[in-house]
């Protein structure tokens, strides 16, 4: 599958995703892990779903929390819920 999403919704992306795990972007690659290389837990991960709802104004279910373990994996989770809405 291709991903579709543009460099500015990708550093959108990427700001929430940092501001959630309060880190620097610098610090975070389109591959690093959320859990094992950051420390997010749980709570966090849902955290980063709801600021990306809030932030694309789309939903999100619960169960895609399992693919959205690095910022590649919540591009392509955003790019499906932009082109499903």
């Amino acid at each position: 599958m291709t991903i579709s999403i543009d460099t500015d919704r990708q550093a959108r992306i990427k700001e929430v995703v940092c501001d959630v795990l309060e880190l620097e972007q610098v610090e975070v690659t389109s591959t690093s892990l959320f859990k094992e290389d950051h420390g997010a837990d749980s709570l966090l991960a849902i955290e980063i779903l709801a600021g990306l709802e809030k932030e694309f104004k789309v939903m999100i279910d619960q169960t895609e929390l399992e693919r959205m373990v690095n910022l590649d994996g919540v591009y392509a989770v955003i790019d499906e819920s932009i082109n499903a809405g």
